[in-house]
Parts: C-alpha cells; sequence; structure tokens
C-alpha cells in the first residue's frame, strides 16, 4: 500500500518546510522541474534515471544527488518519494519506499501541492501546451507580475523549465492530461487549448477524456480561458461561469484579425469583444501560435497586464526547444526539428513549413509508442500531405511493450493507401539520415517530427551538410558534392556501402 502525505499537510511540507526527497525518473522534463522546484524551496533532493540530460547536469550544479541506478540504498533516508508515470510498480527505489511506509506522490500530485501555496493558472490540452505555458509565464513575468512557472521542455527566454518566485502571486503550469492527473489541480484560472482523442493507451475513449478535463474545469475557482475554434474545449467550456473565449470566430471574446503569416514569424490584430486592442508581432511561425498567442493575451489582459507590455513582450518570446527548432539554416537548406507526435500537430507543423518559402518539405518521422500508432494509424496516414517525401522509421516506445504487427511501416502504408506517393519505410533508425541526405537538393526545408530520438538524426544530417557545403564552396563549378552516394554504384562488383561524401568532378580538366 502507499503511505500519503494528508493533502492538508503536502502543501506545507514542501513550501514552509525542508525534508530529504528522492525523484525517480529525474531526467526527464517533467521530474527534472520538479526537482528544480524542490531545489529552490531548500529541499535536500537526490535523484535517479537511467539516462542522464542536460538538465540532470544543470540540476546537479544546484545540488542535485544524481545516480544512473534505481538502487533503494540510495533513497534509505529520504522522507518522501516522487516518481513518474513512466516508473513501473516494480522499480527497487519505489517498491522499496512503500514496503518502509514512506510516502509516495505522483509527479503531479507534487505539482499540484507546490502550487496551491499560490494563484494556479493550468495550461491544458493536447497540443501547444508547452509553447502556450511558457509563453503565458513570459508575458506574466515581463508584466511584472513575478510568476512561478513549470513547463515541459527547456525554455532559453525563460532561463529553465521551472522556476519558484518568492516574490509573486502566481504559478502558472502546464498540465498533463495523458494519466489522468489533471484531476490533482485546483487552479484559480485554467486555460483549455483543445480537446480530442489522444493517449488511448490510458484512456477508453473521448468520454473518459471529457471526465477528466472536466474534474478540471469543475476545480477552477476563477476564469476559464478557452480556444473558441476547437468545437470540443468549447463544448466543455462554453457554459461555464467566468468563461472567456478567444480564437478567429467571429464571436470569440478575445480575436484574432488581419493575420499575416510571415517565414518565421506573424503579424495580427487583436479585438476584445470588438474593440481592437492593437497589432502583436510574434516571432513564432504558424497559425496554430496565433491562437496559442490569443489565449495568453486573454490571460494577461483579464490579470491586468496592459497590452502594450503584452505585445512587447510576445515579440520577443522564442520557442521552446524542439518546437518548430532551427538546427541548420543556409541559403541551400533549412533542417527544423519539432516534437509533433501526433496527426494534429502534425499536419499544423507542416503547414506552418509549407508557408516558409521553401521549394519542397521533406519529413523524417518516427512514431511515438505502440499503442498511438495503432490506434491513429489511419489518421497519420492523411497527416502528411504537405511533405513531398517522408522517411518513417520505426516505433519509439516509450517504456511500452511492442504491439504485434505494429512498426513504422503501418504508417507508411497507409500514407501510400491515402495516395501520398512519397513515403518510404526505414525500419534502422540510424539509416534514416543517410535515406533523407539521398532525398536532397538545394532549397530544401527538412524537418523532424517525433516525441522520441528522431532530433539526433536531424542533428547527424546537419553536421555533415556543414561540410558538405564547405567542400561545394571549394568545388565550386568544377564538381558535384553528396552525401551518403552508395559505392556499390561506382564498383566493379556493385559493392561497397555510402560515403559520407561524395566529390565527383564534372569534366575531366576538374581532376587537376
Amino acid at each position: 500500500m502507499t503511505s500519503r502525505i494528508p493533502e492538508t499537510n503536502l502543501q506545507r511540507q514542501l513550501t514552509q518546510e525542508r525534508h530529504r526527497i528522492h525523484l525517480i525518473g529525474v531526467a526527464g522534463s517533467g521530474m527534472s522541474g520538479i526537482a528544480a522546484l524542490l531545489l529552490e524551496l531548500g529541499h535536500e533532493v537526490s535523484g535517479s534515471d537511467k539516462a542522464r540530460s542536460v538538465e540532470t547536469d544543470r540540476l546537479r550544479l544546484l545540488g542535485l544527488r544524481f545516480d544512473q541506478q534505481h538502487r533503494a540504498e540510495d533513497a534509505a533516508d529520504a522522507e518522501l518519494v516522487i516518481y513518474s508515470s513512466a516508473i513501473k510498480e516494480d522499480n527497487a527505489i519505489l517498491a522499496s519506499a512503500r514496503a518502509a511506509g514512506k510516502p509516495t506522490l505522483r509527479r503531479a500530485e507534487a505539482l499540484a501541492a507546490i502550487m496551491a501555496g499560490k494563484r494556479g493558472i493550468v495550461v491544458a490540452g493536447m497540443h501547444g501546451k508547452t509553447t502556450t505555458s511558457a509563453m503565458a509565464a513570459h508575458v506574466l513575468r515581463e508584466g511584472g507580475l513575478h510568476p512561478s512557472h513549470y513547463v515541459g521542455a527547456e525554455i532559453p527566454i525563460l532561463g529553465s523549465n521551472a522556476h519558484w518566485n518568492p516574490r509573486g502571486e502566481y504559478f502558472v503550469a502546464e498540465g498533463d492530461e495523458s494519466d489522468g492527473t489533471l484531476r490533482f489541480f485546483h487552479p484559480e484560472h485554467a486555460l483549455v487549448l483543445n480537446v480530442e482523442e489522444e493517449h488511448l493507451d490510458f484512456y477508453a475513449d473521448l468520454a473518459a477524456i471529457d471526465e477528466v478535463f472536466l474534474s478540471l474545469l469543475e476545480q477552477t475557482s476563477g476564469m476559464i480561458f478557452y480556444c473558441g475554434d476547437d468545437a470540443h474545449a468549447r463544448r466543455l467550456c462554453a457554459e461555464r461561469p467566468h468563461a472567456v473565449s478567444y480564437g478567429f470566430a467571429e464571436n470569440a471574446d478575445y480575436r484574432g484579425a488581419d493575420i499575416e503569416l510571415q517565414d518565421f514569424a506573424s503579424v495580427f490584430c487583436v479585438l476584445r469583444r470588438g474593440e481592437q486592442l492593437g497589432e502583436i508581432t510574434l516571432n513564432v511561425p504558424g497559425r496554430h501560435n496565433v491562437c496559442n498567442a490569443l489565449g495568453v493575451v486573454a490571460l494577461a489582459t483579464e490579470l491586468g497586464v496592459p497590452f502594450a507590455k503584452i505585445a512587447k513582450s510576445l515579440r520577443q518570446f522564442q520557442h521552446a526547444r524542439r518546437r518548430f527548432e532551427i538546427k541548420y539554416r543556409s541559403d541551400r537548406f533549412l533542417l527544423v526539428d519539432d516534437y509533433a507526435h501526433h496527426p494534429t500537430e502534425i499536419r499544423a507543423t507542416l503547414a506552418t513549413a509549407k508557408s516558409a518559402g521553401r521549394n519542397r518539405v521533406l519529413a523524417m518521422f518516427q512514431p511515438h509508442r505502440y499503442s498511438r500508432t495503432k490506434a491513429l494509424s489511419k489518421e497519420f496516414g492523411r497527416a502528411f500531405d504537405d511533405a513531398l517525401q517522408v522517411v518513417v522509421t520505426d516505433v519509439y516506445a516509450a517504456s511500452e511493450a511492442p504491439i504485434p504487427g505494429i512498426t513504422g511501416r503501418v504508417i507508411a502504408d497507409e500514407m501510400m493507401e491515402h495516395g501520398h506517393r512519397g513515403a518510404v519505410y526505414q525500419p534502422r533508425l540510424d539509416r534514416v539520415h543517410h535515406e533523407m541526405g539521398n532525398m536532397l537538393a538545394a532549397g530544401d526545408l527538412v524537418l523532424s517530427l517525433g516525441a522520441g530520438n528522431i532530433h539526433e538524426q536531424l542533428s547527424l544530417l546537419a553536421a555533415d551538410l556543414v561540410i558538405a557545403e564547405k567542400l561545394k564552396e571549394i568545388v565550386g563549378d568544377a564538381g558535384d558534392v553528396r552525401l551518403y552516394e552508395p559505392l556499390s554504384k561506382h564498383t566493379t562488383l556493385r559493392v561497397g556501402g555510402p560515403a559520407q561524401f561524395w566529390v565527383e568532378p564534372r569534366t575531366e580538366a576538374s581532376f587537376a
């Protein structure tokens, strides 16, 4: 049985007292944020994770005791153990803590308790939470409200993914609907971006998802901001007391108009209940991010931040890591990484890429979770229309057991069934950047898409492009430079793997 700290004591123990706390799975973006908050609150914190990350290195400098083994003895003196949703019940530290009768908390329980001492703002929805919560924290900070924050990714403009600010009343947090833990939050305000079928490894159906969102809404004491363009969010939120809508529809309380989508920015006007507030330049691309920004404008305006400060803050805002993040840019090529791993997100990201004005959009995609791949395979098949060519690799398990017959090929086949003529299945992840490199032509925009480690393949391609483009400068018009050229095309016996760089003179004179 799990021992619990009584709810009435939990907020006090986490924010007003000092304890010895251990975190299981501390390297993940969510748990590392909890560690950062606890360290800032003065607790003695240790953590374990099989993976080491940039965040664990940063947290060690702040006082985290980190180990890459899950050993029960490392947490023997801990008064409280906090664990992520990815941790199995038989984890040595978790099992030992429970056997000893120590309190154990899920990540969201700890976050909700820390937030309880402040005026909480929870950002919820299937897509766009990280960007929107980061945007909200930045705007409120620049507006002089000194918020604390908790966001699910590295945020350069905020300095870290989580921060406890004793000066301010507000706490902006990205809520996680994936495991039902939105139920733990009792915020003052909620910002609901969108609601649709997702995380079907946990939820039976959309009705079960609705129940969790309804719990959050019923436990929200103040305003509920919702995207009026999302039919399901509208259905859940519109009739709630103190509901405020935003979006592009004429009847939205906060409406975006005169939208100009540029390569890597957007310009739009904001109207509040028909009255024009002013113009905003958002240096983050995509119509979907204009909509996210409108939600933040609504929130900040209702909390008393002047529009001029909101507009200035949004002009300054920079993407979270892995959200349309430019990894390489030259006159010939543009490489962008994005966390998109659901069909809705993929469509939005590809639409943004298409609007960037490059000759072609190419994508490398790594499906995330077997359950999602199985449940949404047909939707995935229709999500890549804005990419001319797509390399699909195998599924990133994310701690799930394989499902027989469910691989990346399922998505590639669905794409071809849908009529896409550029789908390629490459089961070996380490060959994806080679496959993509063979497709490249000057003027291309290449995207890596997925919540796993597909971005590493884009980084390899970017590193090789740096060298290839320098070689092209040297060779000039006298020859061609290609990546990953199969040597089998140039040997008598037709054997040989890909050359990392291939330089071929155009004439005999070019050999000189």
